[in-house]
């Protein structure tokens, strides 16, 4: 199958957390840089992501806990694509109406016939509905991202949720971390993958091995880590 070459990118905590707390009331974006010992480093992080591809992949419920549903006046980039997950939906009106005035194209895939971006899709030709009528199909919808939409490289920045379809389905090819200096600790606190657990031997296929490819060790204690991710695990 063709699809895209993917990397996951994203910034962590030294136990794999990558937001403060249990709640969307709390974000690194917004929390982190009140951290002092973390702060000075974490522009680190936004210059790394500036380097990404121009392909990237989110979900709705992480745009809207950014503020993409609040912001306004967006400056055009032709360049970017971004492929966003919603299905509740999360977006708002307001929110599709910032991302479609800012992406060159924003593709929204959802299971819900009844999402605004449809209304956009009609009127707005960098919009354009990825509409899976039971359950999105992700195998699927990579290869309809290569083969129709010309995406070759692509960059996921998504929660802890969806981090792991992706990564069980065999879609994640490389991980770029970038780890910053703080322990946040909390069970219910989303991680670098969530999702169901392995719950026995014969599960331990669902694991991925990694391979590392580059140690960085940045300014203010930070690291960026890159691993190629070994989808064919073989259990001995």
């Amino acid at each position: 199958m063709k699809r895209p070459l993917t990397t996951l990118f994203l910034l962590s905590s030294v136990d794999g957390k990558i937001s403060i707390g249990d709640t969307d009331a709390l974000d690194f974006d917004k929390d982190l840089p009140r951290i002092a010992g973390v702060k000075e480093g974490l522009r680190q992080y936004y210059d790394l992501e500036k380097k990404t591809d121009f392909w990237s992949f989110n979900t709705g419920r992480v745009l809207a806990k950014v503020g993409a549903n609040k912001k306004k006046n967006p400056v055009k980039n032709r360049v970017l694509r971004f492929v966003v997950v919603d299905n509740k939906p999360h977006l708002t009106r307001s929110g599709l109406l910032y991302l479609s005035g800012w992406l060159g194209k924003l593709f929204v895939v959802t299971t819900n016939k009844n999402h605004p971006a449809f209304e956009f899709a009609e009127k707005n030709g960098n919009v354009v509905v990825l509409y899976y009528p039971r359950a999105i199909d992700f195998v699927d919808l990579f290869s309809k991202l290569c083969g129709k939409h010309a995406c070759k490289r692509l960059t996921i920045q998504s929660g802890g949720s969806m981090n792991a379809v992706l990564l069980r389905k065999g879609l994640i090819d490389r991980v770029s971390i970038v780890v910053a200096p703080v322990l946040i600790g909390g069970k219910d606190t989303t991680t670098v993958v969530d999702g169901e657990s392995l719950h026995s031997v014969k599960d331990l296929v669902k694991a991925r091995a990694l391979k590392l490819r580059k140690c960085s060790v940045l300014k203010n204690s930070y690291l960026h880590l890159l691993y190629d991710v070994d989808n064919n695990t073989k259990i001995r």
